[in-house]
């Protein structure tokens, strides 16, 4: 009997090649017939021993057809095999029927579905034949998959058998007899891998089953939304919308939502190509998973696979993979994108402790940071915070852009508003030393009610506020509900009026604007307030002479509260728990030494300031008019006249002033002159006289103080017009000046002849950038107020330490002590040989306290001057600064 009868396929290139064993008698050549019921490989204990050759024909047979009777159920069912191998029997394979079937399959879905459609008349049935349409088109796509996929594992198994089959025969030559024990362990083996081939059958249908549940699931979200009637759909919001909304707002709220998606995707993705692959593959189930995941991993790994299943399976799972991964480089991109913008934009927290914090922008910040730089020095430098509603690139490089240099000091700066409290809790606001929180630039009653919301928001803080709060204020009449607010947490420095009240004294007493640069300012001496218990029980008279290193001004008195008195009396003694306040150069420079052996002496004669009529010009308008108009009256002598000359018309003048609080009526001293016209034009100039008046005061023009560049542009031309004008009227060239030393520039050059002039008439500017002093100083025909840096300089100065607020609340106020330039003459004679500590001790028997001097040759004055036990000769063309009352 011929073997390839019961094993040989019909597709095998096998009919080149006969397959009989000659040397053995049991092979028949006669045709087998196939039987209808194959059988298994027989586990008899009759086969545990060797047959007889000739009785071993039964049982090779039934090896033979039990291998291959599948194979001949599915392809070649009833069909007889010759041993002739040249013969063979034209039947077409099983796939071909397989097509067939599929083929009339869809004949009739199509026949069914076009009865439908003819049938349907209505939206709702013709979505229903749709939804037949899909759910026919993923049966028949199934099927087409599993007929697929079991003919290329037919495919597989036939080879397999024809590699069984010979290496059968191979041993049958060699040995001529058959192991038992080989028999069992075969059919075993084959027992084994009937069971396996079912499960590999089911896990293809599993995964492709779950690769349809999507496409279903959105059908049939599809059909019930347009299953809705149109009455309904304008009332409830279809399921599409619905699933969608639910998924956007999945990803919003959570912020892991994208990552998790992305590893659920990735884990499903090698789930369902696993069991792909253990469809298609006679690999373990475990194998399987590992070998997706080395197609998601790497998309070059499916190159090795081999046979059309497995290939088709890896480059779907390469595919995803690739989706996978472009998707993941897409979210780790976006979101390193996401920090570097948000450090950028200024968007990350601080985590400082003990830091100096500064909300919002304006054009004092820089002379504030220069400020903070200089007084943190001494310690090595310290840290800045500036937070403020504009972009983080834009503050550091105008940041940048300020000459000056830090000293240690370093500047961060965040994006974000002081009205916030989580951009307030990004900065750690709470852990701050102090809280600066600037005016904004603009219109007074906005800025100080967003320094109001700014207070509101701090108190806010749950955490609570370890420093204080300093608030810039625009206008005076604010500062009581800021204060009201805040508590004792606030202090307020109101810029705009403190800086009109300097330029009144400033007008009266030449080159007090200095003085107070340098009281003001960290860069030389500044106010100190600090205890000395081995002064307990001194007076203060012998506590004035006390410190070699500073003057001291006050008393801090424990028993009132911790009120601070300046120029107190000189029988007052110090209690337990007085602490002093001195004029010095650090807070570390001084300390009390032992008292001096000094000669008081007795002033030359009873000094009094006298007072005579005035004539002031004011060039512009500010909004704190009325009260600059106030303090002028208290401080001139009666029948003085004030002219004010700016652009607003006559008429809207009494009107402004009647609606800031001004009352004519209790004008004593000073009567008004209202004069129409522009200050940047010489014909409305010239129509002044403008040589007959003792001090000009050159205001920041309201209309315009929001640029501090056209602000102080405006400022210079009208100086330069005002000068030159009083130069040709005034006869300067034939009388004789007196020699003040005017610098490099001759008497006959248009310079000269301006600085010629301002000896006689004396004109304050309001300068608001720091960068116009440069002109001014170097000119020489006018002195200046520097009013954005003085304001800074408060401000830093209260920073540092906000028991300052209350001298500085008492220098400028109406009433108490303030600072005076006194001619040397009221406390010495020509040519007398004093000591500074002298000197100071005269000035205290008119209740007075001498800070510094002015020689008459000399640009600037010294104040808390060193050596101040050394005697000098002095000139009565010298000047002293003092802390004297109000006048």
């Amino acid at each position: 009997m011929s073997l390839d009868a019961e094993s040989s396929p019909p597709s095998s290139s096998s009919t080149s090649r006969d397959w009989f064993f000659p040397s053995h008698s049991f092979i028949h050549s006669s045709p087998y017939k196939t039987p209808k019921h194959p059988r298994r490989f027989s586990t008899n204990p009759r086969l545990s021993q060797p047959p007889p050759l000739p009785q071993k024909t039964p049982s090779f047979r039934s090896v033979s057809s039990s291998s291959s009777s599948s194979f001949r159920e599915n392809n070649y069912p009833g069909t007889r095999r010759r041993a002739n191998l040249n013969r063979r029997t034209e039947k077409p394979p099983k796939h071909e029927e397989d097509d067939a079937i599929s083929s009339r399959t869809l004949d009739v879905s199509g026949q069914k579905m076009a009865s439908i459609e003819k049938s349907a008349g209505s939206s709702g049935q013709r979505v229903k034949v749709r939804w037949h349409m899909a759910i026919a088109i993923a049966i028949v796509i199934t099927a087409l998959t599993s007929l697929v996929h079991k003919n290329f594992y037919l495919h597989n198994q036939v080879n397999e058998l024809q590699n069984q089959i010979s290496k059968l025969n191979a041993g049958l030559q060699a040995c001529n007899l058959l192991d038992s024990i080989d028999l069992n362990n075969y059919t075993s083996e084959e027992s084994d891998q009937l069971p396996s081939k079912a499960l590999k059958n089911l896990a293809l249908i599993v995964s492709v089953t779950l690769l349809s549940i999507p496409i279903l699931i959105c059908k049939y979200i599809g059909y019930v939304s347009r299953s809705r009637s149109p009455d309904n759909i304008s009332e409830e919001v279809s399921l599409n919308k619905q699933l969608a909304y639910r998924v956007d707002v999945f990803l919003s709220v959570h912020p892991y939502a994208k990552p998790l998606a992305l590893l659920v995707a990735t884990q499903l993705l090698i789930c369902l190509g696993g069991l792909a692959l253990f469809g298609v593959t006679d690999d373990g189930l475990a194998d399987c998973l590992w070998l997706s995941w080395t197609y998601v991993a790497d998309s070059g790994n499916h190159a090795n696979s081999e046979g059309i299943g497995p290939r088709l399976v890896s480059v779907s799972i390469s595919f995803g993979g690739m989706l996978i991964f472009a998707m993941m480089l897409g979210l780790v991109s976006d979101s390193i994108s996401e920090k570097l913008d948000s450090l950028r934009k200024g968007r990350s927290e601080v985590v400082e402790q003990n830091h100096t914090l500064i909300l919002g922008w304006s054009d004092k910040l820089g002379s504030l940071l220069n400020q903070l730089a200089i007084a943190n020095e001494s310690l090595g430098g310290g840290m800045v915070v500036v937070m403020a509603e504009r972009d983080k690139e834009e503050m550091e490089l105008d940041i940048a852009k300020m000459e000056f240099d830090f000293k240690g000091t370093a500047v961060i700066c965040r994006s974000g508003s002081p009205l916030i409290l989580a951009d307030l809790k990004k900065v750690s606001v709470s852990k701050a030393r102090v809280i600066i929180v600037l005016a904004v630039d603009g219109n007074a009653d906005q800025s100080d009610a967003r320094a109001l919301r700014t207070v509101l928001s701090l108190t806010g803080v749950k955490e609570g506020l370890r420093g204080h709060i300093v608030v810039e204020l625009s206008d005076l009449d604010n500062e009581v509900l800021v204060k009201l607010v805040g508590g004792v947490l606030v202090e307020t420095v109101v810029a705009h009026d403190v800086i009109g009240r300097l330029m009144i004294q400033c007008a009266r007493q030449p080159g007090l604007a200095q003085i107070w640069e340098d009281i003001l300012g960290f860069e030389n001496c500044e106010f100190y307030i600090k205890r000395w218990p081995k002064l307990d029980g001194m007076p203060f008279e012998d506590v004035l002479i006390s410190f070699p290193d500073a003057i001291p001004c006050g008393v801090k008195v424990a028993s009132c509260g911790g009120k601070i008195i300046l120029n107190p009396d000189d029988s007052y003694i110090l209690q337990e728990g007085d602490e002093i306040l001195v004029i010095a150069e650090d807070d570390d420079s001084y300390a009390p030494a032992a008292l001096p052996t000094v000669w008081r002496g007795n002033l030359p004669r009873d000094f009094i300031v006298p007072k005579s009529e005035e004539k002031i010009l004011f060039c512009g308008w500010r909004r704190d008019m009325e009260d600059m108009i106030m303090v002028l009256d208290a401080f001139l002598a009666p029948g003085s006249e004030l002219w004010m000359f700016n652009e607003v018309p006559e008429n809207e003048r009494e009107k402004k002033l009647l609606d800031g609080g001004l009352d004519f009526n209790r004008l004593e001293n000073i009567s008004l002159v209202n004069r129409e016209g522009n200050a940047v034009i010489r014909r409305h100039l010239e129509s002044l006289p403008l040589e007959s008046f003792n001090s000009i005061l050159i205001l920041a023009d309201e209309s315009v103080e929001d640029s501090a560049i056209q602000a102080d542009s405006r400022s210079l031309a009208t100086l330069l017009l005002i000068r030159d004008i009083q130069a040709k009227r005034l006869p300067y060239r034939e009388s004789k000046v007196t020699q003040v030393h005017r610098g490099s520039f001759s008497q006959g050059s248009w310079i000269g002849e301006m600085q010629q002039a301002s000896v006689k008439s004396v004109i304050i500017s309001e300068i608001l950038d720091p960068r116009t002093k440069n002109l001014l100083s170097m000119s020489k025909i006018s002195d200046y107020v520097l009013s954005n840096e003085l304001v800074s300089m408060a401000l830093a100065m209260v920073a540092e330490d906000r028991q300052i607020n209350d001298v500085l609340e008492e220098l400028f106020a109406e009433e108490g002590n303030e600072l005076h330039i006194r001619q040397a003459d009221v406390y010495l004679r020509d040519s007398e040989e004093l000591s500074f500590f002298e000197v100071l001790l005269r000035a205290r028997q008119r209740r007075e306290i001498v800070i510094g001097y002015r020689l008459f040759n000399a640009e600037r004055a010294v104040i808390n001057p060193p050596s101040k036990s050394e005697r000098r000769r002095w000139s009565l063309k010298d000047v002293f600064m003092v802390i004297a009352e109000k006048e």
